[in-house]
C-alpha cells in the first residue's frame, strides 16, 4: 500500500478565516468591554463633581442643605439621567473641629451601558461651611 504525501500547509486550507472569526469576536469582546469601564468610571466621576458642586453650594452661608440636594440632583439630572438623581442626601458633619456639608448619592453602577445594578456605587461630596461672623 502505497501513501501520498500532500504538499505541505494543504491541510490548512480555510484555517485564516476562522482564526479570523475567533480573533476578532475575542478584539470586539475586549474593546466593549474597555468602553463599558470607561463609561462606569465617567458616571462615577460624574456623580462625584455634582456631589462636590451640591456640597459647596450647600456650605454658603445664604444657603441651606436643600438647595444643595437640589443641585446635585439637577446636575446629575442634566449630566446622566434624572434615575441617577434619585438617592441624594446632605446632612452637617464635623471634621477636625470644622463643620462641614457632606452630600451623598447612591446610584446604580453602570454594567451593560447605562443598565446596572441598583445602588452599586456610592460618593460623598464635602464642603467646609461659611460663616459671616
Amino acid at each position: 500500500m502505497v501513501r501520498h504525501r500532500r504538499p505541505s500547509g494543504e491541510g490548512e486550507r480555510g484555517g485564516a478565516p476562522a482564526e479570523f472569526a475567533l480573533v476578532a469576536g475575542l478584539l470586539a469582546l475586549l474593546t466593549l468591554s474597555v468602553l463599558q469601564l470607561a463609561l462606569a468610571l465617567h458616571v462615577r466621576n460624574t456623580a462625584l463633581d455634582a456631589a462636590a458642586e451640591g456640597a459647596r453650594i450647600a456650605a454658603l452661608a445664604d444657603s441651606g442643605l436643600t438647595e444643595g440636594e437640589q443641585r446635585t440632583r439637577d446636575l446629575l439630572g442634566t449630566a446622566l439621567s434624572p434615575g441617577y438623581a434619585r438617592q441624594v442626601s446632605a446632612a452637617y458633619r464635623d471634621v477636625a473641629g470644622t463643620r462641614t456639608v457632606e452630600v451623598t448619592v447612591v446610584f446604580p453602577l453602570p454594567v451593560l451601558g447605562l443598565v446596572g445594578f441598583e445602588r452599586g456605587l456610592e460618593v460623598r461630596g464635602h464642603a467646609a461651611v461659611e460663616a459671616l461672623d
